[in-house]
């Protein structure tokens, strides 16, 4: 289910503690969007790649989703490349 009209916390039931979250992120996109494909995730977000606007954009779109803080999830990969890796502490 994509995020862009999702309730906060729609997927709670994935927020679990030292999970790894595998995104292939798209920034500077029309709109904001976050759907499930397989393992990983696609995030499409409207915030351009530079000085962490995307990655902050994107870390605020999982967190919603999820319905947890956003200092509750680390970027352990991909500060400057397309595919992230995000841990849930």
């Amino acid at each position: 289910m994509p995020c862009w009209r999702m309730k906060r916390g729609a997927w709670a039931e994935l927020a679990v503690a030292g999970r790894e979250f595998h995104l292939k992120v798209t920034p500077g996109a029309r709109r904001q969007l976050l759907e499930q494909v397989g393992e990983g995730f696609r995030v499409q977000v409207t915030a351009a790649p530079e000085d962490g606007k995307a990655n902050a954009a994107v870390a605020a779109l999982l967190a919603q989703a999820l319905g947890v803080a956003k200092s509750r999830l680390t970027l352990l990969r991909g500060a400057t490349s397309r595919e992230k890796v995000f841990r849930l502490d």
